[in-house]
């Protein structure tokens, strides 16, 4: 591999946290515009001042550490010229596009009931089209590919730290806004909950033998 070629491999895991973090913004904007109502974007609690501080730990490092890390990188390493090759710059590019296209799905199947944050006053409506049908938490599931995207693109260890704060941060989040659509849309949203799964799909077989989604 030749500097040239890290180049572009840092020009990729940047620009894609750029373009994923300004079309939340943008997308929040969009719908403050259209209905009058905010997206939620300011925490409304401690646990989310919390899970906020998470997530932006995963944004400047997203964005910011693959910089950084190109000064790092020494090309006659194994682990390096083992992981950085073609494959690998294919399958990362592949899982940009891939989680990016899956988030940009999401935003088309939530329409303007998508929200950042949980605002408890106000009422919601539960949306099961798009991914939705299948998993509960599809954004932080696309969001999570994305990450894997750039740890194939620049596999280097101090990466896979930021994938695990999403993670966490993530299924705390999840924990919340389920909690919080319980509360408000009771035994549908159960119900809801025993067809799909948090953030994969489920499978489980019936008495009948046949498969059918389940937790």
């Amino acid at each position: 591999m030749n500097p040239e070629d890290l180049g572009s491999r840092v020009a990729l895991s940047t620009g894609s946290g750029i373009v994923y973090w300004t079309g939340v913004y943008l997308n929040a904007l969009r719908i403050k515009k259209r209905t009058g109502h905010s997206a939620n974007l300011k925490p409304s609690s401690p646990r989310e001042w919390m899970l906020w501080a998470a997530w932006f730990f995963v944004i400047l490092n997203w964005i910011f550490l693959p910089p950084i890390l190109k000064g790092y990188i020494h090309y006659e390493t194994f682990w390096t010229s083992f992981m950085i090759e073609p494959p690998s710059l294919y399958t990362g590019l592949l899982l940009l596009l891939a989680g990016y296209g899956g988030t940009l799905w999401c935003y088309r199947s939530l329409g303007y009931a998508w929200r950042i944050g949980v605002n408890r006053d106000e009422d919601v409506s539960l949306v099961t089209r798009g991914p939705y049908r299948f998993v509960r938490h599809p954004i932080y599931l696309f969001q999570t590919v994305m990450l894997l995207g750039v740890f194939l693109l620049l596999p280097v260890y101090g990466f896979l730290m930021v994938i695990l704060v999403q993670l966490v941060s993530a299924y705390l989040k999840a924990r919340d806004e389920e909690s919080f659509l319980l509360g408000k849309t009771g035994d549908h949203y159960r119900a809801y909950m025993e067809k799909t799964g948090r953030f994969l799909p489920r499978f489980t077989t019936r008495p009948d033998g046949q498969k059918g989604r389940g937790r």
